[in-house]
């Protein structure tokens, strides 16, 4: 399975900025921790990571191209209010698995404001870096259900 993984700003900054919400992981830990859990499932996975929406938008779009078989997505900020991701997103026919290092639901009143969650398979939130582990997971129990019982059911929480 060929994985794609999109972090969007400030995620560069993991484990200086606030690491008392995000915590102290570095950007080039959780890379690590991702390839390293990829290589033990055999799956393929590349990255992006922009503080630019139009960067964002072009590797989502890039993944309809290039044929991804699964998207891993933490669009941060633009979460909240970026209707060109969404409208990106939407353009996809693979799973997609919303990913968020702090649970939005129960921060600031602004962070509740979710522009793509109709848009996924699947949100993970407040897991810390595990969250994106838990996806390739999810991942993985999705795609072999399907190679065994065909069309899975597909659920967001």
């Amino acid at each position: 399975m060929n994985i794609h993984v999109i972090n969007g700003p400030n995620l560069n900054m993991l484990g200086i900025r606030e690491p008392e919400i995000y915590g102290k992981e570095t950007y080039r830990d959780l890379v690590y921790k991702i390839s390293e859990h990829a290589k033990t499932h055999n799956l393929t996975v590349t990255f992006t990571q922009s503080n630019h929406e139009g960067v964002l938008i072009d590797a989502i779009q890039n993944c309809y191209y290039e044929k991804v078989d699964a998207l891993i997505i933490n669009p941060a900020a633009y979460t909240h209010y970026s209707i060109a991701i969404r409208d990106a997103l939407k353009i996809l026919d693979i799973p997609i698995i919303e990913v968020h290092l702090s649970d939005i639901m129960n921060r600031e009143p602004y962070r509740k404001n979710n522009m793509i969650s109709d848009c996924v398979t699947f949100t993970i939130s407040g897991k810390g870096t595990e969250g994106y582990i838990e996806a390739m997971d999810y991942l993985i129990t999705v795609t072999n259900k399907v190679e065994t019982d065909g069309e899975p059911e597909l659920n967001q929480v």
